[in-house]
């Protein structure tokens, strides 16, 4: 048997450490590589109310709950907006948007409007990012936090659908 000189043996109070940074380490970078996926058609449509900071130039103001006319809340937050050009239908990954929506009319008890909805391409089962013509009907008013919106969207496919789908219910409370 040859001698190991200088050879140290790794112990168990070393290993956990080591083995927990790498743990960490790789974890995200996964992260890292799983995020930079998401980007998508969704982060290039037009922002929710949520989600606007400050005015675009060239692009009307929105709308606030005015004349006692009911708004959406953008996945439940926020302040009632109405009549908005975007509405989050997927609030968990913001993988559908209803986007582009054009109301032909706009009430005190209902709305209904037209659109498309954008789906990224991870939900949409394709190579690709998806835009489905759609019409929408906003119903079931209420107020909540003070304001008056409009708690579910229904939204009607003028084809085929991501899921096969004609009809499509959504909660916006």
């Amino acid at each position: 048997m040859g001698d190991r000189v200088g050879a140290r043996r790794v112990g168990w109070r070393t290993a956990v450490p080591v083995g927990a940074v790498l743990t960490v380490l790789l974890a995200a970078g996964v992260w890292g590589v799983q995020a930079g996926r998401h980007a998508s058609a969704v982060d290039v449509a037009p922002q929710t109310s949520a989600a606007r900071q400050r005015p675009v130039p060239g692009q009307a103001p929105q709308k606030k709950a005015a004349d006692g006319l009911p708004g959406v809340r953008d996945c439940g937050f926020g302040e009632p907006e109405v009549e908005p050009q975007v509405i989050t239908l997927t609030c968990a990954d913001s993988g559908m948007v209803a986007t582009g929506i054009t109301w032909q009319r706009y009430g005190r008890t209902s709305a209904e409007g037209r659109g498309v909805v954008q789906v990224e391409k991870a939900a949409a089962g394709t190579a690709g990012d998806a835009v489905f013509p759609a019409r929408f009907r906003l119903y079931g008013v209420r107020t909540v936090e003070g304001g008056r919106a409009f708690t579910g969207l229904e939204v009607t496919y003028d084809g085929s659908t991501p899921m096969g789908d004609t009809t499509e219910m959504y909660s916006l409370a």
